[in-house]
């Protein structure tokens, strides 16, 4: 079981706002655009403080690090075998939420794309911290509103009925600071645009609708990176569609073609010989069982196309 005080450098006695504050100072250091090499670290860093960074989950990890099966009598034995051999499964969906937001970007994928599981070159723009005020956006000043912790209590009614909120401070924004001179080189937002760019690996039989999670590679905001979000779109291409683990071709034939006793179909893992129907209906698509996406079938399109020479 990983040390996660040792790896963020702090001790089990740390207040959240000093495991909070060595978090961003190391993913800083180490972040993969700043230090290629350190990519191992930003992950173990990252980690860490996925865990330190929650109350409960850190509450958690505590009574673990201190027996490692305490607790595990409503574990799975999946459960268990991660944590004996210092393994994580990965749940994007169940992440301490990040002060910067996800960023999303769309990206086409066509049948083939999808059916192969091919690496895909994604190009975006980015907010990357500024090298000049190391994201900082400048001088900074902590507010005299807040007293520095970027939030307002409100008091509402007296007596029983006195009710308190608390309210993002109108002088800083919540952030708990003023810039007194602001960065020349990103005009005080910590960060500028470039572009960038990702290569992915798409699952086998990725679909519309779906998304993918790339952790810290969105917008620079806030003292740290967000997540990139992948928003898959499918798009036709070269005859070929896709409707859930159906893999669907649309064949075009001449008058000469529809006498042929065999068809010649494309597909991803080389073409296909399908014998021609004895009866010839275009409304009905022919069935490759087996040669879809993971256990679907593929269909294929009969389309009569010719030219009238009168």
């Amino acid at each position: 079981m990983s040390n996660y005080y040792e790896i963020l450098g702090v001790s089990k006695e740390a207040s959240q706002d000093e495991i909070k504050k060595a978090y961003k100072k190391l993913a800083f250091e180490y972040h993969p655009d700043r230090n290629p090499e350190g990519t191992d670290k930003f992950k173990d860093i990252a980690g860490a403080y996925e865990t330190l960074g929650d109350e409960n989950k850190r509450r958690d990890y505590d009574s673990k690090l201190n027996n490692p099966f305490a607790g595990n009598g409503n574990m799975s034995y999946e459960d268990i075998f991660h944590q004996m051999f210092n393994t994580q499964k990965q749940n994007p969906f169940n992440q301490r939420r990040k002060a910067a937001p996800d960023k999303i970007v769309k990206v086409q994928v066509t049948p083939i794309e999808s059916f192969k599981g091919s690496d895909k070159v994604v190009r975006y723009m980015k907010d990357n911290y500024c090298h000049i005020c190391n994201g900082s956006g400048g001088e900074q000043q902590s507010c005299n509103t807040c007293g520095g912790v970027g939030f307002q209590i409100k008091s509402f009614g007296t007596g029983f009925m006195l009710q308190q909120i608390r309210t993002a401070c109108e002088t800083c924004g919540g952030k708990g600071y003023t810039l007194i001179h602001r960065c020349y080189s990103c005009v005080g937002r910590g960060s500028k645009p470039i572009s960038h760019e990702v290569t992915i690996k798409l699952p086998v039989g990725v679909d519309s609708g779906q998304y993918l999670k790339l952790v810290d590679l969105g917008d620079f905001k806030n003292g740290e990176y967000g997540d990139l979000v992948i928003q898959i779109e499918m798009i036709s291409q070269d005859g070929f569609e896709k409707i859930n683990n159906d893999l669907i071709y649309n064949l075009y034939l001449n008058l000469e073609e529809i006498k042929s006793d065999k068809f010649t179909i494309p597909h991803p893992n080389g073409d296909l010989t399908m014998v021609s129907p004895k009866i010839f209906d275009s409304s009905k698509p022919l069935r490759l069982k087996g040669k879809g996406y993971n256990d679907g079938d593929m269909y294929v399109k009969l389309n009569v196309k010719f030219e009238r020479t009168t």
